[in-house]
């Protein structure tokens, strides 16, 4: 239980025996700078929400973490304090992230209204994810970073007009995943050894044109041909197939999703499955089930009709309902992982 000693001014303050799950927290805020309660409740407190109330409080209290100021009704949106960071680096839990001053923290958390709405919609994805995937008791989530600083990287930009555009260009992606499943004895049983799953996520607030989400897609390509994933754990890039990953793009809906996959597919080379598309509905609602499509299933799925992606594009954009429903009624969706 939590005791209380007396400060310097005569009232009882509070402390805590700090638990595992206390670290994991301050972590996470420290990572991803912001996450909603509801959103720290799911992540790190198995939805226990009364049990979340109590230890928030208690953090809050020690000031820890704190609230960004909000208007009535609107989520509690939790940071990590400067005291947290300090406690944090008392304890040697910030090993593995870029040595970072205090100020440089601060000015990471100030963020815009139109930031902070993106950020949330991120943690939302991620928060979704990890308890489906902790739910199958199968697979161990590695890493699941949202810091898009530390997986950025460099790719080429594509080829215009017949030659290559000028230098490189940075994909900051939102997050990225690393899955551990164990490998399967011929009786059933888990060995030591482990396959592993690589995914990049990206996802959409409607506010990027899809030129830049291809472009993005691009810089994917070029990062896996490259080997960038390889060199990046220490192998040679030649090894580039050994760490084949997905990009899961999430949109915040169908005809964002199925504009996104025309624009994809009449990139040169199309992008037909190293992207994977969904809606923010869906993988809120099932990020483990067949909700996922890639641009190759949209192609199979309009060919032959009035929304075959190989008819040339005429006049401006219009928006087009009818294609939606023909693609929810003939698309073949996946599931991110086999069970």
């Amino acid at each position: 239980m939590p005791e209380k000693k007396t400060n310097k001014s005569g009232s009882a303050a509070p402390v805590i025996e700090f638990q595992p799950r206390d670290f994991e927290l301050l972590r996470g805020l420290f990572e991803s700078r912001l996450m909603t309660q509801e959103q720290a409740t799911r992540l790190y407190f198995d939805g226990k929400t009364e049990a979340a109330k109590k230890r928030l409080q208690k953090l809050k209290a020690l000031r820890l973490i704190a609230e960004r100021e909000r208007r009535v009704y609107h989520p509690a949106i939790l940071y990590l304090t400067k005291r947290g960071f300090d406690c944090l680096a008392a304890h040697g839990k910030l090993g593995g992230y870029p040595r970072m001053a205090w100020h440089q923290l601060e000015k990471r958390a100030q963020v815009s209204e139109l930031t902070l709405s993106h950020e949330i919609d991120v943690m939302q994805v991620k928060a979704a994810l990890s308890v489906a995937l902790r739910a199958t008791g199968r697979f161990a989530i590695a890493e699941f970073s949202t810091w898009p600083m530390l997986y950025q990287f460099k790719a080429s930009k594509p080829r215009q007009a017949g030659h290559y555009g000028s230098g490189d260009m940075v994909v900051k992606p939102d997050g990225y995943l690393r899955l551990h499943e164990p490998v399967r004895l011929p009786d059933g049983s888990a060995s030591d050894e482990y396959d592993e799953h690589l995914f990049f996520l990206e996802v959409d607030r409607s506010t990027e044109s899809q030129e830049t989400l291809a472009l993005k897609a691009h810089g994917y390509r070029d990062y896996f041909q490259r080997g960038g994933l390889a060199l990046r754990y220490g192998y040679k890039a030649e090894d580039y197939k050994s760490f084949g990953f997905r990009v899961l793009m999430v949109f915040r809906n169908a005809e964002r999703r199925n504009n996104c996959a025309e624009t994809l597919l009449r990139m040169n080379p199309p992008v037909l499955t190293q992207v994977w598309l969904a809606t923010q509905e869906d993988v809120l609602r099932d990020p483990l089930g067949a909700v996922w499509m890639r641009p190759q299933d949209y192609r199979d799925a309009t060919a032959g009709s009035a929304f075959d992606v190989s008819r040339p594009v005429k006049g401006v954009y219009r928006r087009r309902p009818e294609r939606e429903e023909w693609v929810a009624a003939k698309v073949e969706k996946h599931m991110l992982v086999k069970f």
